[in-house]
Formats: C-alpha cells, structure tokens, sequence
C-alpha cells in the first residue's frame, strides 16, 4: 500500500474512533439528565433540577407553613390539657369539699340519733321506775348513758338484771297469759331451782333487753315473755317475769301486769325482783278497782320482804297512806 493510502486508512479509522466516543459520551449525558425529569413534564419539555441545587423558594415556604400550622395545632392542645387538669383539679378540690361537708353532717345527725335515743330510753326508764346509772344492773341499758348495748352480767346470790325501753302510744298489747289465774300459782316451796345463763340465754335476755332499751314495748314484753316461758330456771327469768309485768303496768294493762308481778312472787320468792313485783301488784291491784287486795299486798311488804331496797318500802308505805287509809 502507498504511502498515501495509509494516510487515508489511518484518518478513516481516526474519524470512526471519534464518532464512536462522541456516541458514548452523549449516553453517559442522556442518563444522569433522564433522573431529573420530573413525573409528568416530558410533554412539555420541562427538566427538573431542584434537587440538585436544593428547594426552591415556593417549596421552602410551604414546607414553613405546613411546620408553623403543626406547631399551632400542638399548641392548642398543649392549651387543651392545661384546660382539662385545671377543670380536674377545681373538681377535686370541690368533691373534697363535699365530702368534708357529708361527714360532718352525717356526723351531726349520728350524735343527734344518740341523743334522741339515750332522751327516749331516759323517759322510758322514767316510766318504768328504773334508772340509767352506769354499772347499776336494775339501771336501763340506755345508749350513751355509759353503755351502748347490754351485756348481762353474771348474777350473785339472786343479783337482779334490768334495763327498760318501750314503744308507747299504742294500744296495750295482750301478752300470753301466764301459768294461772292470781291465787292458783305455784306456791314457794315448788318453785324451779335457778340455773346460771349460758352465753345463748344471755344474748336472748340482751336481744329483749336491748328492745325495751329503744321503747318498743310490745315487742320487748313478748321477747320476755318468750324468754320465760323458755327458760324458766335460768337465772334471769325472774327479770324477764318482772319486765312482761312492768311493760304491762306503763301501758295501763293492769290484769296482765298482776299476772306477772304474781307470777315472780310466786315461783321467785327470793330473787331481787320480788319486792319490787309486791310493790307493784299492789299498785296493779288498786288500779284495777280491788283497793283492798292492793292494799292488803302493800301492807305485806315490809313483812315479807324486810330487805327490801329503802326506796321500794318507802314506796309501798306513801302509796297506802295515800290510799288505803280506813279500807279493811
């Protein structure tokens, strides 16, 4: 080949090199270019290149705006809460206030409800003829006069047990009738032998006693009455007799209280309720119209029962001078 061949071999080869690296390096161009068209634009043309130069002005004031609206949303509520802890506190504090409130006056209205029952036990021990002294086993279990329930204690050599409530203003209830007729009861000699209470009798006589301590007559009478009839040898009996008849005497039942105060004469002679049953039958009797067997029992007193408590002779003595004067 000539000298002027190779030459033009050479520039053929040299152009094809040339236009083949200009092919090349228009596709490396082409493909970075190709990532910043946006979604959309190729109809128009439009190449985007923000993201090589960072947001534009318009996006940097959106992206503030969105920011600033979240930060105001969270601010409200952040207001909200503050809102809703105090609305609590304020309600805690008033609720705290009623509930203060609540407890003094349910403690007001407790200290008036233990008034008014200690002021009714009061008078119906008054009316019974019983008292309300502490430690005082005749005295009525009044609640808050020293004790709020009764507790029978252990009698000793005949002690007594008393207490005394009532539910007055009703008609006289007719209570059981007792074992006989006034003058057909047992005589001493056969009177039952007493037995010392268990813990079971003892709840019943306080179940009665604690009746008669909140004025419900009639339904302590017959709780009594039950409790006698029961346990006849327990050592409370006698009491239980006495109250039936006393019970039976403030409601002006008088055949009914003569049975009673009888019937502790006698089938107990020597308990610590017999004087004051022999009081009070002589009372019941003239009540009833029959001055002179209640006057007949009066003058008996003394003689039968020369132990007696001064306060009961003293009685029996004023009730004959006051009514039996010239009735034989």
């Amino acid at each position: 080949m000539t000298k002027t061949g190779l030459l033009g071999a050479s520039f053929v080869v040299l152009s094809a090199l040339l236009a083949a690296s200009e092919t090349v390096d228009a596709s490396a161009m082409q493909a970075p270019a190709a990532q910043y068209v946006a979604p959309g634009s190729e109809a128009d043309g439009l190449v985007r290149v923000a993201s090589l130069f960072g947001e534009s002005d318009e996006e940097k004031a959106a992206r503030l705006q969105k920011e600033q609206n979240q930060d105001d949303a969270i601010s409200r509520l952040n207001d909200k809460v503050r809102d809703l802890e105090d609305t609590v506190r304020n309600l805690t504090g008033e609720n705290e206030t009623l509930s203060h409130r609540i407890q003094e006056l349910d403690d007001k209205i407790d200290r008036q409800k233990k008034d008014f029952d200690y002021r009714l036990c009061a008078m119906a021990a008054q009316q019974l003829g019983a008292g309300t002294g502490q430690g005082d086993t005749n005295a009525v279990p009044c609640p808050g006069g020293g004790t709020s329930s009764y507790n029978a204690p252990q009698p000793q050599g005949g002690g007594s047990y008393d207490g005394a409530a009532s539910r007055g203003g009703g008609a006289p209830q007719r209570l059981a009738p007792g074992p006989g007729v006034l003058g057909t009861l047992p005589a001493s000699g056969s009177a039952p032998a007493a037995t010392a209470g268990t813990g079971d009798t003892q709840a019943e006589f306080s179940t009665a006693m604690n009746l008669l301590a909140k004025a419900r007559y009639d339904e302590a009478s017959a709780a009594f009455r039950g409790f006698a009839d029961t346990h006849p040898k327990n050592d409370l009996a006698p009491q239980a007799v006495y109250w039936v008849g006393d019970i039976a005497y403030v409601q002006k039942n008088y055949d009914n209280a003569t049975r009673a105060f009888a019937e502790v004469i006698k089938k107990y002679p020597t308990s610590s309720r017999a004087p004051d049953s022999m009081l009070k039958l002589g009372q019941a009797l003239i009540a009833l119209g029959q001055k002179k067997e209640g006057c007949t029992a009066l003058a008996a007193l003394p003689a039968k029962y020369p132990h007696a408590s001064a306060a009961v002779l003293a009685q029996g003595s004023d009730a004959r001078k006051a009514v039996c004067r010239g009735v034989s």
